[in-house]
């Protein structure tokens, strides 16, 4: 029998409804794994004795033979951004340290109520901001992944790296994650995995530690195209507690993987390809190209004109929402409270300056100046502006094509050194090909296509219309049996 920790999560499915394995004994073998690789520091908080109560609960009613859902019994994680009842979330802020929230978010109430198994809340940069897990209260996570010519501990990416650690490193079956500007598919790519950002709204917002409103959105991460379709049929779905859920149809997201692309039209985005693109990401991306027109696949030259202002847009309008979000955390009601004297003021002063981070404290700084009065309509509103510019790039190509196809992220892994030495503008960089897909609110999804010469995973991304994830997966699941995708991290090889 394959070692439990090494299973899809629709093998998984299909091994507990055959009887081959117990819930409680597939909770058990990961959690033996999480504490085997701890030293990644992938999880913030671990809660063996729930995850225990659960997966004797699913056995139970398996056993009683209940309908069950495609999840029941399935071991996952949590990123620590979404509130979890009883089980303490923190956003990987000091600020939040000790919150044990009094209710469940939406998507993860979902899959409890569906019968997942929460191991525990994994790792995230502070409040999502980063794309390197660097930014993190609670230490670094470490990427299973080591270069074969450089001993150096690499990133996962960020923000949601401790959830695409955890799947790599078979620690969970899936987990969770949240995009803001790329904050699943990065990571995802970084990570040899799969990462799919949802249109905005198909996931409930609801009991999810806010960064960016217009932006923020759950989706899976898992280690198959499959597993990806099955977990987001258990966390999408309208939510009348969030005003910005879509009340739209739910499909069968695993029914999409047909296997069939013949005819379908692929854009490709001249605009993605700028100068001084590195040759390995250059040479997946035509190789992925290739693997689509062999499966049947007619693809398209397409423009998208304000790509190159997608970035500096988003650094506008995403800390600018953060300012908005984070002006709740003051010591007052819960989380961090710094009392040394002074007057109420001076009380939320203390208590901000010592909760939040460096990274944190800039993004409200920058938010707080494009919101102030003389450089409202001179930033934040252009930028909106813009960002309507991009959406139409995107509304328009959608008129000729029907799934675009561009790289995920500008390069492999990088050391973790290197990243804490980075500057700000830089590390922004490695959102570049994510960001325009977040600001116009399209689904995306990124998949791993190979390995770069440092033997590092290389991810390839798939953007679709509005809601129409079905496509997605569907010429996802072609790329994946093109690709055939068979590495491990270093960690699992024996190496160090």
């Amino acid at each position: 029998m394959t070692e439990l920790t090494n299973l899809t999560l629709a093998e998984a499915r299909d091994g507990l409804a055959k009887g081959e394995y117990t819930s409680v004994e597939l909770t058990e073998a990961f959690l033996g794994a999480m504490e085997a690789r701890k030293d990644l520091n992938a999880f913030i908080v671990t809660c063996p004795d729930v995850a225990l109560e659960r997966a004797k609960a699913s056995d139970a009613r398996r056993a009683k033979g209940e309908v069950l859902g495609p999840m029941d019994g399935a071991p996952v994680a949590i990123k620590d951004l979404f509130c979890t009842e009883g089980v303490q979330t923190t956003a990987a802020s000091k600020i939040l340290e000790g919150f044990k929230p009094q209710y469940e978010s939406t998507v993860s109430g979902k899959l409890r109520d569906g019968g997942a198994v929460m191991l525990g809340k994994t790792n995230l940069d502070e409040f999502a901001m980063g794309s390197a897990n660097i930014t993190s209260a609670y230490g670094n996570v470490t990427s299973p992944w080591v270069a074969e010519d450089d001993p150096e501990k690499l990133v996962p990416g960020g923000s949601s790296g401790g959830s695409a650690a955890a799947v790599s490193a078979r620690m969970c079956l899936a987990a969770t994650g949240t995009d803001t500007g790329g904050s699943i598919r990065q990571p995802a790519a970084f990570t040899g995995i799969v990462g799919l950002k949802p249109t905005y709204g198909r996931c409930s917002r609801w009991g999810i530690v806010a960064f960016a409103s217009s932006l923020d959105q759950a989706g899976p991460m898992t280690h198959t195209v499959r597993d990806a379709a099955i977990m987001l049929g258990q966390m999408a779905g309208f939510d009348p507690k969030d005003s910005t859920s879509a009340k739209v149809d739910l499909p069968d997201f695993e029914k999409a993987l047909t296997g069939d692309i013949r005819g379908l039209k692929v854009g490709i985005p001249k605009e993605y390809r700028p100068d001084g693109l590195d040759s390995e990401i250059a040479a997946l991306w035509d190789q992925g190209i290739a693997w689509l027109k062999d499966a049947g696949a007619e693809i398209v030259d397409i423009s998208l004109p304000h790509t190159d202002k997608a970035l500096a847009t988003y650094y506008i309008v995403a800390p600018a929402e953060a300012s908005s979000n984070l002006a709740r955390y003051d010591g007052v009601r819960y989380g961090l409270r710094v009392e040394e004297g002074g007057n109420l003021d001076e009380m939320y002063m203390k208590t901000r300056a010592k909760g939040f981070g460096k990274e944190v404290k800039r993004r409200i700084l920058i938010g707080t100046y494009v919101l102030s009065a003389g450089y409202y309509d001179a930033y934040y509103l252009k930028a909106q502006k813009v960002r309507a510019l991009i959406a139409n790039d995107f509304a328009e190509a959608f008129k000729t094509v029907d799934v675009i196809l561009t790289p995920t992220a500008p390069s492999d892994a990088f050391p973790i050194a290197g990243g804490n030495k980075v500057d700000p503008i830089t590390m922004y960089l490695n959102d570049v090909f994510t960001v325009p897909a977040s600001l116009a609110g399209v689904p995306a999804m990124s998949l791993p296509g190979g390995l770069s010469q440092k033997g590092l995973p290389l991810g390839l991304q798939l953007i679709g219309r509005p809601f129409d994830e079905e496509t997605i997966l569907r010429a996802a699941g072609v790329m994946e049996a093109a690709a055939e995708f068979t590495a491990v991290p270093t960690l699992l090889r024996g190496g160090k």
